[in-house]
């Protein structure tokens, strides 16, 4: 159970008059909610909520300070009826309604750039947003978030605040009722739930007023806040140590997927099987695959007889660089691990037919939304493609000439080379994607996610990391891509690495919740 768990069950025990013995001598909650009630008549309330006049009239619009306001002091509080009541509450305890209890009215408007430095704290939707030099309220008040993400969330500022109107201050019958006892039941209530704006959450009297409240003698009132401070400490604590705990679950999450990874790439995740041949003839295979496709010992594109494509078939000088960069020979010095004898190490380039990035020089995006997107590195996490409402949206036309360079197609490997660096996906080629220059496209010839693997292992991340050129933003370009070494197996045991990382990889998620 988490700490918030326990919270909710602890001020449940207490709505429900589960946490403190009932003591007969301390009343009932009716004689109460009668006093509360003879107090609101005296002040013209009646069984109402807003404002009315001295007679219990309702006040002329004239005297009112909202249109939204007014809505509010024409609607009568109906009888709670027995679909309402959520749970059973002690004998000496009754239900009414909040509005019967409470009275909100908005703060003033003061927005960042109106305030004066000052020490006098300002409340909004989601409690203090800043500081000012005058106050509008000069008592202990609870306010209630009245607009935003936060909205219905409950606070209690010091005996001098502002208080805006992106909140409600809230009044209540200080002799009857225990203020902080109000203050847990409404966080508990959760007023902010279900409400109906989208662009702009946002709760009312129109809203609140009418929430069964369930009330207990205000002794009772008094025992209940003075036990559930005895325990909040306790459970404030417990959190404390659940999120440290959550942090090193997932702290060794990380390091154990990262230890898969790298057992993986070192041949030392699944055994070797003499039968499955070795990954030297592979890789000769890609060669002379490659080599029947013209492109030889290189990267990038070549004509049908491997010679380097003249620089006017080709559709930018990144491009041109790439396609007469030769690879090198691997050196002993390279080599940052032992392989088992049946794998090789080999270059990225030598196993790509792909190996290119996105536009230097991208194009400016539509208004409207299309199906055809340019992305970034920014929509590459977590091993898939995200916020896909976070793109360039493309014309057909436009769309179809910038697809000339990446061509995007199923199973290609996605991979982030500049800002954010090293994060990957396999394309499902289910959309129209193009890609600015920060993302490069990869098609290789051994198994896919074995590569994407590779790349995600601690060896690659950190290289590349290490590796990073550029002063303003960190890129790991394509030539350096294409010269990355790569521990290459048989292709029947990178399928063995894969089924076995995939089997692993939940339980380091599990070790992360």
């Amino acid at each position: 159970m988490t700490a918030k768990d326990l919270k909710n069950a602890l001020l449940q025990e207490a709505v429900q008059g589960k946490l403190v013995p009932q003591i007969a001598s301390e009343g009932n909650a009716r004689d109460l909610l009668e006093e509360i009630r003879k107090e609101k008549l005296s002040h013209g309330f009646a069984n109402s909520y807003g404002i009315c006049d001295e007679k219990g009239k309702k006040s002329k619009s004239s005297d009112l300070r909202s249109k939204s306001q007014i809505r509010v002091t024409k609607k009568e509080l109906p009888d709670i009826t027995e679909d309402e009541i959520p749970f059973e509450i002690p004998e000496s305890w009754c239900w009414c309604r909040l509005g019967e209890i409470i009275n909100i009215k908005s703060g003033d408007g003061l927005t960042s750039s109106q305030m004066e430095k000052g020490n006098i704290p300002v409340f909004g939707g989601n409690g203090i947003t800043g500081y000012h030099n005058i106050s509008n309220i000069h008592k202990e008040s609870i306010v209630i978030g009245r607009v935003g993400f936060y909205c219905g969330s409950v606070h209690i500022t010091p005996n001098e605040a502002w208080v805006t109107d992106n909140a409600f201050i809230t009044t209540y019958p200080e002799k009857q009722i225990d203020k902080r006892f109000l203050v847990y039941v409404l966080r508990h209530l959760n007023l902010g739930q279900d409400n109906n704006a989208t662009a702009q959450p946002v709760v009312s009297g129109k809203k609140i007023y009418p929430i069964p409240f369930p009330l207990p003698p205000l002794a009772e009132q008094k025992r209940i806040v003075a036990a559930i401070e005895k325990f909040m400490p306790l459970i404030e604590e417990y959190g404390k140590k659940e999120t440290q705990l959550k942090a090193i679950n997932e702290k060794i999450g990380t390091l154990t997927k990262k230890a898969i990874l790298q057992e993986a790439v070192q041949g030392k995740l699944v055994p070797q099987i003499a039968a499955e041949g070795n990954a030297r003839d592979l890789l000769e295979e890609i060669r002379k695959e490659k080599l029947s496709h013209g492109f030889a010992n290189s990267y990038g594109i070549c004509d049908e007889k491997g010679k380097k494509s003249k620089s006017s078939d080709l559709r930018s000088k990144s491009q041109i660089r790439v396609t007469k960069k030769e690879l090198p020979e691997i050196t002993e010095d390279e080599i940052p691990f032992d392989i088992p004898e049946s794998w090789c190490w080999c270059r990225l380039g030598e196993i790509c037919t792909k190996l290119v990035d996105g536009d230097h020089n991208p194009p400016a995006g539509l208004q409207e939304k299309t199906e055809y997107l340019m992305l970034s590195s920014r929509n590459i996490n977590d091993d898939k493609l995200v916020d896909l409402d976070l793109v360039r949206y493309l014309s057909k036309e436009v769309f179809e000439k910038e697809n000339e360079r990446t061509k995007a197609e199923k199973g290609d490997i996605f991979f982030t080379s500049v800002g954010t660096l090293g994060r990957s996906c396999i394309f499902d080629g289910s959309i129209n994607v193009s890609f600015q220059r920060s993302v490069s496209i990869i098609k290789t010839e051994i198994f896919n996610y074995y590569l994407k693997y590779c790349l995600d292992s601690g060896y690659v991340q950190n290289f590349v990391v290490k590796n990073a050129t550029g002063t303003a933003q960190k890129g790991f370009y394509l030539n350096q891509l294409a010269e990355l070494i790569i521990p290459l197996p048989p292709l029947a045991e990178q399928k063995r690495i894969v089924a076995a990382i995939e089997k692993m990889l939940p339980l380091c998620e599990k070790l992360g919740e």
